[in-house]
Parts: structure tokens; C-alpha cells; sequence
């Protein structure tokens, strides 16, 4: 089942997406429908199904939801720990190992108040020359860690800022419109193989494509479930929080983010998230 929020009435709504149309969920939001659904123990998709108006609409996606917590991992792909090795000079594989190692990479993205949903406006930083879309696979979280679905993220990333050191990495990370969700949530009853996605992105400016590129997540190194197991040691996480899975696709310093710029990211499972890019205070 494909979920996500819709503008309805002068308020947000969950709502069953079928195509183009959409089946409003009235007087729930997502994050509240995943509430109920956890209270009063039904399936979600099996909740949404029962609370879904019979009538369709036309309706575009927001943001699928407005997440308590995003937490975010790194060097999940061999391409970004060896891009950020080169990129710092890390002799001793710093980034690497970290790929290597059991434990993952794990940081906070932040809350609702840093997202942004389809076609808005993603943020480059004012104090940064080389901010970069970073294409993920995120994961919808329930309580204790349940996976509930998956939707697309972009974790836009001041890349100098992390490069001039690898202690600015919440200033590299953290900031206005930094993240940018949606279309849709894909239930895992739906999407029960997530290791075998193809992804796509691209950045074009002024109608002339400037980057593409694209990965497979069947490269991607750790078990989702290892992901979110080390997310929850001594850290439990709120219900219908996002986990960003890390990105396999490097976008290089020659096409960093200008404003204008429209960054879409493709998983046909999924769909399409694209945002044009914006300076941001």
C-alpha cells in the first residue's frame, strides 16, 4: 500500500494513494494514523484500508510525514567511504573502516522542522560552496524499532563544511531544509525485498541535466535491521520516526547544488521526489 498525507480541507491528511488519485484519510495524520494503529494493535495498512474515504481525488503529495526524529547513517556504501576518504585525505581509511567496522554510523538529522516534501524548496547553507543532494532509501520506524514502510529522503549535505573537519559534521548536516522526504510510503507488505531497488538521480539546472547517477541498493552493506538495532541501543526512538540508510550515489564538487537547481531522485517502487534547491538563512 502506498501512504502519504494530502492537503484536505485546509488541513493535512493521511490519505491511500492508487496512481494519480488519492483516498483521504480524514482527521488523521500519518504519524497519528501509526499511533492508532499501534493502540489499538491493527496492521496499518490494514487501519488505513478501514478509514479511507470511498471516494477518490485528485490530490498531489505532501510530505508523507512529519517524523518525530530523523536519524540518519554513513558509510553504508563502499562509494561514500571512499569518496569521503579522498575527500578528507585520511590516510588511515578513517571512512572505511568506519564501513568496515560492526558498528555503523548513526547521527541525528533532526525533527518535522529541518523536512521539507515534494517540491519544495531543499537548503544550501549561506557559509557553504559545496552543498550536495545525498539519494537514500529511509525506513519509517514504529515502536521499538518496527519497519513500517519505506520512502525516499534526501539528505542535502554542506560537503566543505564536513571536508575542512569532520567535527562540523551536525553544521554540515543539521540546518534549515536539510531533508527532504517523500513521495510516498511504500508499505513493507508492498515492498517486501528492499535490497533490490534501483535508484536514481539527477540535478538540472536551467532545463540541462549537470549531474546523473545511479546505484543499486542490493550495494548497500549493513542489514536494515543491524541499522535500526544499533539506532535503539540506549536511544528509543519515537514512533514514526525516519531512518535514512545512507547514500551509494556521489554527487562531486563540479555539480554542487546552486539555487534554482531541481535534484529528483527515482525508485519505481517508490516513485519520484524532486526539489528545487534554495539558499536558506
Amino acid at each position: 500500500m502506498k501512504l502519504g498525507q494530502i492537503q484536505l480541507g485546509g488541513h493535512i491528511a493521511a490519505a491511500i494513494f492508487e496512481g494519480s488519485q488519492a483516498r483521504p484519510i480524514p482527521e488523521h495524520t500519518m504519524a497519528e494514523l501509526i499511533h492508532r494503529s499501534e493502540i489499538e494493535s491493527i496492521v496499518l495498512s490494514e487501519l488505513a484500508a478501514k478509514l479511507a474515504s470511498h471516494r477518490p481525488l485528485t490530490a498531489a503529495p505532501l510530505i508523507p510525514i512529519h517524523p518525530s526524529e530523523v536519524w540518519a547513517c554513513g558509510c553504508t556504501y563502499e562509494t561514500s567511504a571512499s569518496f569521503r576518504d579522498a575527500e578528507h585525505g585520511t590516510r588511515e581509511g578513517m571512512y572505511a573502516h568506519v564501513y568496515r567496522s560492526p558498528r555503523p554510523e548513526i547521527f541525528f538529522k533532526g525533527t518535522a522542522r529541518v523536512c521539507v516534501g515534494p517540491g519544495e524548496p531543499i537548503g544550501i547553507r549561506a557559509d557553504s560552496k559545496f552543498t550536495a543532494p545525498e539519494p537514500e532509501l529511509a525506513v519509517i520506524l514504529g515502536t521499538r524499532g518496527a519497519v513500517l514502510g519505506f520512502t525516499l529522503a534526501n539528505d542535502v549535505s554542506a560537503w566543505d563544511i564536513e571536508r575542512e573537519n569532520a567535527l562540523y559534521l551536525p553544521q554540515s548536516k543539521v540546518y534549515s531544509a536539510c531533508c527532504a522526504l517523500g513521495p510516498v510510503m511504500v508499505t513493507t507488505d508492498e515492498l517486501d525485498d528492499p535490497y533490490h531497488l534501483e535508484m536514481t538521480c539527477t540535478i538540472a539546472r536551467g532545463g540541462t541535466r549537470t549531474f546523473t547517477g545511479q546505484v543499486s541498493t542490493a550495494r548497500l552493506h549493513r542489514k536494515l535491521e543491524t541499522l535500526v538495532e544499533y539506532l535503539l541501543r540506549a536511544n528509543p526512538v519515537p514512533a514514526a520516526s525516519v531512518l535514512l540508510t545512507g547514500t551509494g550515489i556521489i554527487v562531486t564538487e563540479d555539480a554542487a547544488l546552486a539555487p534554482g537547481d531541481i535534484v529528483t531522485i527515482r525508485i519505481p517502487e517508490i516513485g519520484e521526489l524532486s526539489n528545487p534547491a534554495a539558499l536558506v538563512a
